[in-house]
């Protein structure tokens, strides 16, 4: 049963945000931290971080309705990414109306490097291909968490700092989710290859990054 009802309004959801939510695993599983110079950079520029976090929303909704169908033998996997596409298209929604209760037009943002750098990883054969989708998709729902536990706490936006709180309890489970998934379809132990990804995750995470996106490394501008 999903965390987040249709009939939700931004208001609602900010007055029910905890205060704090632990995400410690996060952390341990994350090979890397976000950088104060990341941080302070997307808090001045929360206009375009705003409209790439809806870009993320939706791309994530997408990838994985493209593994419902691509694995649609697999019962476990088809009903938690049903889940998750629905909550990713709420989270989406919601962001578009944050964006508009700013007065945010929206406009066209290509997509950073870090998904491509994580993607170009991953192995062509299967099953190897599916576990590798799997474990990237925790990594970038971990990141994901992680960025909006950050950001809650350094933004002057009361409303939108809640709302990244609200969001950590829905980003945790999709990453554990992910993981879970991945470690069901191999007959193997995948701590190899998690291992191999966080070490990738990790250094986009930390090199320097000529563009600002929620998923950046460390900005290599003012």
């Amino acid at each position: 049963m999903t965390d987040i009802l249709p009939e939700d309004d931004l208001h609602a959801i900010a007055s029910r945000a905890k205060a704090k939510t632990d995400i410690s695993h996060i952390h341990a599983f994350l090979g890397a931290s976000t950088s104060e110079k990341w941080l302070e950079v997307a808090k001045n520029n929360l206009p375009l971080l705003m409209q790439d976090h809806a870009n993320c929303e939706k791309k994530a909704a997408g990838t994985a309705m493209n593994l419902i169908f691509r694995y649609e033998f697999h019962r476990d996997l088809q009903e938690k990414l049903a889940q998750l596409v629905r909550e990713e298209m709420l989270h989406y929604e919601q962001v578009l109306e944050l964006m508009k209760e700013r007065g945010i037009a929206w406009s066209h943002l290509p997509a950073g490097r870090y998904a491509k750098g994580l993607l170009k990883h991953k192995r062509t054969w299967e099953p190897a291909g599916m576990i590798d989708m799997l474990i990237i998709g925790a990594f970038i729902e971990a990141r994901s968490c992680e960025r909006f536990s950050a950001l809650a706490d350094v933004i002057d936006d009361e409303k939108l700092s809640k709302y990244y709180k609200y969001l950590l309890k829905s980003e945790s489970r999709h990453y554990e989710d992910y993981l879970a998934l991945a470690q069901s379809v191999s007959d193997e132990s995948i701590d190899e290859r998690v291992a191999f990804f966080r070490a990738v995750e990790a250094e986009l995470i930390d090199s320097p990054d000529s563009e600002l996106r929620f998923h950046s490394g460390v900005p290599d501008f003012v």
